[in-house]
């Protein structure tokens, strides 16, 4: 028998997008993100539009209990070949694509009370968009909605993502990625008609499709966080 053997696996990691190189902006933004919604040692690739000190990043997120496995081509990939870290593609930039119509309702916001000052209402200021989409979301296309919700009339294929601040309804096949509760929204859920989806996310808690549990593949869904901020799926009866 061979004493080498290949194998194939697919590793289930995640991508940290930054923006800076201040490094304890990035501690500060990070640290509660990862004590809520990743488990200990989790594979990371580091995405950075800027450039830093790569070395002292990879130190950064091991004392956080992330485990950095690579940087995507870009600002940091001659320093990563220089210590022989391991560089990925950049993923493939997606088209946003706009939705068949939106819906926006504002809410007053009360200014503040004080001893010599009635109570009065501001001008609006919180808006909730609903964004409806009536067409297939096609590989390759994303729609995104950082205010609200997105309720899709027809399924999402595969290579494709919804993401929104709140909820999102898909009353079709869900093939791509979908991003409930982005920012944070622990009460954001998902539903959809067909779950079949490449990965499914409610504020940063995911499951890819390996994990997804068996009995609700194919099956009308209702996705929502649990107490201890896992994630739920509950088949839904028609």
């Amino acid at each position: 028998m061979a004493d080498i053997r290949i194998k194939g696996k697919m590793v289930n990691a995640i991508r940290i997008h930054l923006d800076t190189n201040d490094h304890d902006a990035i501690r500060q933004q990070l640290t509660p993100m990862f004590q809520k919604a990743f488990p200990p040692g989790t594979l990371a690739v580091i995405e950075s539009t800027v450039d830093q000190e790569l070395i002292a990043l990879i130190q950064l997120l091991i004392s956080l209990d992330i485990q950095p496995i690579g940087v995507t081509e870009g600002p940091l990939s001659e320093q990563a070949r220089a210590i022989q870290f391991p560089v990925v593609p950049a993923d493939r930039q997606l088209q946003q694509v706009k939705p068949t119509r939106e819906q926006v309702v504002e809410e007053p916001v009360a200014a503040p009370v004080t001893e010599d000052q009635p109570v009065v209402t501001a001008a609006p200021a919180i808006r909730h968009i609903t964004s409806y989409h009536n067409e297939i979301l096609r590989t390759g296309q994303c729609i995104v909605q950082d205010h609200g919700d997105i309720i899709i009339n027809a399924g999402i294929n595969s290579g494709s993502e919804a993401i929104a601040s709140g909820n999102i309804h898909i009353y079709g096949s869900a093939r791509g990625r979908v991003i409930a509760g982005a920012g944070g929204n622990h009460a954001a859920r998902i539903f959809c008609h067909s779950l079949e989806a490449e990965l499914v996310s409610i504020a940063g808690t995911y499951c890819v499709a390996d994990d997804i549990p068996p009995h609700v593949v194919k099956q009308p869904v209702h996705i929502y966080l649990n107490d201890q901020q896992e994630l739920v799926f509950e088949a839904l009866q028609f």
